[in-house]
């Protein structure tokens, strides 16, 4: 059975617009209420959080009639990251967590992340059963059993104490000038609130949510912003959060970027020194970059890599008993403390490297240097399958012959729009070139 609803990272599209509809989120409310409580018994729970997007009042109203419909109790956020329902599921003992964002997707999208009762992301067994419980339709509690809905007035603060506690007892950033980037989203209050209680500096921006302005021209995918802040301030170093604050990018006091390769670099062998880097061992996507494979190796380290989504990063992270991993586009996992990426929590560790070396941001950012890399998106029609015809393959199949040894290629569809990703690495900068377009055409030339 393959799924249709659920992508890589949750239910995602336009909101009013298939799948992403109040009638759907409903059902999907209902159908996650049952499987979550399949034994009868009373008391069930689930939390539901979501950024600051101006649909997010139409899913939070829907969910919770959906949840309330077959018994749940509720409990509401508001506002709040992605990692802090992940953490309040566990500790409110809630059977679900419930996440209403499209992350660093524009406003006019919106999503639906669910998280099982141990805090982390739903299996893909999971979902396909919730999917199959919407299709099928569920049965409602009797009048007496319909759940109740309330406000959770103080989960925004219980998880601000949550992610200051992980870092070594007396640890201030006393000193340091902070720009934070909010993306005028799920972090708006909390991102300031903690870096300033920790003692910095702060300068932030995108902090003044509209419901339509959510990650417009600012945040993790567009960090112009803030590195023109960062150096017009002097600041010592930029934090870029995206929607949800799930995900970070770095920017160093010359207003250059450092993304999650870097920055799990950086991590992975200041750990590995102080020997709690779980075996030794990394989990990264398959988009991460050669040269942190290359980075690690030269220390002795291993990179593991994962299918794309910091959801499966995190499933070969408990499969291998590892404790760090995540993503080149900023999702920074470290289940010692959290379970999913949380660019608030990667932010305090960097910024407590920082104040431990004494040394520049563009130090500090710059732990290895990439390998040349390119990567383009192809659109494609619903139904089409352009990666299946047979010219597409002798392509891909002649670039993979021409990188070997050099390089790598990775072709994949993206698990949230209709796209074909062509990423591919080499150190000839022109042989890569010429692999990607060539790879390019042929799939557009199948479309």
């Amino acid at each position: 059975m393959s799924r249709k609803l659920f992508g890589t990272d949750g239910v995602r599209g336009t909101a009013n617009l298939y799948p992403m509809t109040a009638d759907m989120a409903l059902k999907l409310g209902a159908a996650a209420g049952r499987y979550f409580r399949r034994d009868g018994s009373a008391a069930h729970r689930v939390v539901i959080g979501k950024d600051t997007r101006l649909s997010g009042y139409m899913f939070e109203t829907a969910l919770t009639a959906g949840f309330t419909s077959t018994g749940m109790n509720v409990f509401l956020l508001g506002p709040v990251p992605t990692p802090a329902v992940g953490m309040l599921t566990t500790s409110l003992r809630a059977d679900v967590g419930v996440m209403i964002s499209a992350s660093h997707n524009p406003h006019q999208d919106n999503g639906i992340k669910f998280f099982g009762p141990d805090g982390f992301k739903l299996s893909d067994e999971a979902e396909m059963e919730i999917e199959a419980l919407v299709d099928e339709g569920v049965e409602p509690a009797q009048a007496l059993n319909i759940g109740r809905a309330k406000r959770i007035d103080d989960g925004r603060f219980r998880y601000n104490e949550r992610v200051k506690a992980t870092l070594p007892s007396g640890r201030r950033f006393d000193g340091l000038k902070v720009v934070i980037d909010c993306a005028n989203g799920a972090a708006y209050k909390t991102a300031p609130e903690v870096l300033w209680e920790l003692g910095a500096e702060i300068i932030p921006i995108g902090v003044n949510p509209t419901g339509t302005n959510i990650n417009e021209k600012c945040g993790s995918t567009n960090t112009r912003l803030a590195a023109e802040t960062v150096v017009a301030h002097g600041a010592d170093v930029g934090i870029c959060l995206d929607g949800d604050a799930d995900r970070v990018m770095i920017i160093d006091e010359k207003g250059q970027v450092a993304d999650g390769d870097q920055i799990m670099a950086l991590l992975a062998a200041r750990w590995a020194g102080e020997g709690r880097l779980a075996r030794g061992t990394l989990v990264a996507s398959v988009m991460s970059n050669l040269g942190l494979e290359r980075f690690l190796a030269a220390r002795g380290l291993v990179l593991e890599r994962a299918a794309v989504g910091d959801r499966y990063v995190v499933e070969k992270m408990r499969e291998g008993g590892f404790n760090l991993g995540g993503e080149q586009s900023g999702h920074i996992v470290m289940t010692d403390y959290a379970t999913t990426g949380d660019g608030l929590l990667a932010s305090l560790h960097f910024l407590a490297a920082l104040a431990d070396e004494g040394r520049p941001a563009s130090e500090m950012v710059h732990q290895f240097d990439p390998i040349p890399q390119m990567l383009k998106n192809v659109r494609y029609s619903a139904g089409s399958a352009p990666l299946d015809a047979e010219d597409v393959r002798k392509v891909i199949a002649d670039a993979e012959a021409r990188l070997t040894g050099s390089g790598r290629l990775l072709i994949r569809k993206s698990g949230t729009e209709p796209l074909i990703r062509v990423m591919a690495e080499c150190e000839d900068e022109a042989l890569l070139a010429r692999v990607v377009d060539d790879i390019v055409g042929a799939v557009q030339a199948a479309v």
